[in-house]
């Protein structure tokens, strides 16, 4: 702890206050103390260093109680994210506590939340991929939703930017739907994902099959080791190999000297003066005294995640703003959008029993859209699109429960691989609808007695029969692959199981539309910036951290110019 600041209530005013120190939080912390603004950084939760605070990174499952499972008790703490099947011994410290922090669900949403420094960048899956002017011109062309304020052009240089400080292995295609990134080496494909991926691209021209691009080293950056295929990720990287707030951005960020960070800090509001019309602080909640602090600064990054952030700005009312924070639109809590996961198939691979693979590859495959692309790949069954990943492997001991021997042959058998398999599961789009919402509940409170969140989500008739074509096309591809016993699966999840929840706050050209300009300022409060996953307008079909870098640093870099120009 002693090396970062931690002591903030000395010091009431700042240049700048980040909200939140997750993937976009770290990133608008390390930009804005690099070009030398005292940035004050309130976390929600713990303190988390870097490899000291990472207690089961080395623990193998035996040496846990309970074989790595939760108690009782701790089902109950963790009662909505245990949904996910993530949460265990290994990982719980990094999963916020559900009972102590409630949400109700209007329809079925599972949100998996991260209160301690580095947030969810802790634990996210890390496959990073641009998006294309697909994307960014979807709205427009087909009706759904705004226009986004920006297009690929305008963010491109941006994601080399923070691509390059990241460290993205991948490799690159040239497809138009899928812009390459400044690339480290790629991971490798196992023998049978390489077998697959060319009946795949044989069978079906114009689908491709690659490797992950993903925040995971392959090659030592800037101090940081490579991977070293151990697929703990989730516990924490003591060799810093993926890229967490943790890891690359804070520690940037701290040895500029520029940097202070306070834990435990509950965010009530952001302050908003009706005279100078613009936010001039953020009044907090001491999470262990629950003492009202108010911390001034000029500008004001809001990074709490997409519903926390929103959260934020809805409880942030003034004369000016009777609905929450830049609410002029009547758009803010509206738009939500995640992606379609758990759907696709599955099946066994003959004629490769004699191989295998080295290590734990913490990465899978991409198949990269392929549908609605131009007009020779459009469909009329549905809008926008789908990508799909997974991956091939060989069953391990867990086939010794179905084996029928034992003594010495029973150990002889386990001890062999199982059959090789192989999965796709299809990520989908999700159109921005305006009635997919959260709101205020001002009768159920949290601990500290601050209103929760009622979110109404659901996916419809768009996104079902992109779900349908998704396993469809999973089953026929992986079928005249030569696949054997394949098997089609749709979990029928709600909102949340994608984990990449977008919307509520959304980027717009029009005021009156949208509660965030081209450069992620609240329309009615310039110097209040929203580059979260609250601020996206639609949600494409590929995962979105990323492009929350590329925005931070992009409207960190525009809020800073701003202010040497005093105008805001």
């Amino acid at each position: 702890m002693a090396n970062f600041n931690i002591d903030a209530k000395k010091e009431m005013t700042y240049d700048a206050i980040v909200i939140g120190s997750g993937i976009s939080g770290g990133w608008a912390a390390k930009e804005l103390c690099e070009k030398g603004l005292k940035t004050l950084v309130l976390e929600r939760g713990r303190i988390v260093e870097h490899v000291k605070d990472y207690p089961t990174m080395n623990i193998d499952p035996w040496d846990m109680e309970l074989r790595g499972g939760l108690t009782p008790e701790e089902k109950k703490t963790y009662k909505s994210s245990i949904r996910s099947g993530w949460v265990g011994t290994e990982t719980k410290h990094f999963f916020a506590d559900d009972a102590a922090n409630p949400y109700t669900e209007v329809k079925p949403f599972m949100w998996i939340r991260g209160h301690q420094m580095g947030g969810r960048s802790l634990l996210w899956g890390k496959q990073t991929y641009r998006w294309s002017d697909l994307d960014f011109e979807a709205n427009a062309k087909d009706g759904h939703g705004v226009d986004w304020p920006i297009r690929y052009k305008d963010i491109a240089p941006w994601y080399e930017y923070v691509e390059k400080f990241a460290g993205i292995s991948g490799e690159a295609l040239g497809l138009p739907q899928l812009p390459d990134s400044h690339f480290l080496p790629p991971m490798e494909l196992n023998c049978v994902e390489k077998h697959i991926k060319s009946k795949i691209e044989k069978d079906f021209p114009g689908r491709n099959m690659i490797i992950g691009r993903a925040a995971h080293l392959t090659e030592p950056l800037n101090g940081r080791g490579k991977c070293q295929y151990r697929n703990r990720c989730s516990r924490g990287c003591p060799y810093g190999a993926y890229f967490s707030s943790n890891a690359v951005t804070l520690p940037a960020a701290n040895a500029t000297g520029n940097l202070t960070i306070r834990p435990y800090s509950i965010v009530q509001s952001i302050i908003y003066d009706d005279a100078k019309g613009k936010a001039t602080g953020v009044r907090i909640i001491d999470a262990e005294t629950n003492e009202a602090i108010d911390y001034s600064a000029k500008i004001i990054f809001c990074n709490a995640s997409t519903l926390s952030s929103t959260q934020i700005l809805m409880n942030s009312t003034s004369n000016r703003f009777e609905n929450g924070l830049g609410n002029d639109s009547e758009e803010l809590g509206h738009n939500l959008m995640d992606h379609t996961y758990r759907v696709g198939a599955m099946g066994k691979v003959d004629g490769f029993d004699d191989k295998y693979y080295k290590g734990r590859r913490p990465n899978g495959i991409y198949i990269p859209r392929y549908v609605n692309i131009d007009e020779k790949t459009k469909t009329d069954k549905f809008l926008r699109g789908f990508g799909f990943q997974g991956g091939g492997g060989r069953a391990g001991i867990q086939v010794a429960a179905n084996i029928e021997s034992f003594g010495a042959n029973y150990k002889d058998n386990i001890l062999k691989p199982g059959p090789w398999e192989f999965f796709i599961t299809g990520f989908a789009e999700c159109l921005p609808y305006h009635d997919n919402k959260v709101t205020l509940n001002k009768n159920v409170l949290d601990k500290w007695g601050q209103p929760t969140l009622s979110i109404d989500g659901e996916f419809k008739d768009n996104e079902k029969a992109i779900n349908k074509q998704i396993q469809e096309d999973a089953i026929v591809m992986l079928e005249k692959s030569g696949l054997k016993d394949v098997v089609g699966f749709d979990n029928e999840h709600g909102f949340g199981y994608g984990v990449h929840e977008m919307g509520t706050a959304r980027m717009g050209r029009d005021p009156k539309t949208s509660v965030l300009n081209e450069f992620n300022q609240v329309h009615g409060a310039k110097n209040v910036f929203v580059t979260d996953g609250a601020c996206m307008t639609s949600s494409s079909c590929v995962n979105p951290s990323l492009t929350y870098m590329a925005i931070t640093a992009r409207a960190a870099n525009h809020a800073v110019s701003e202010l040497k120009k005093y105008n805001i």
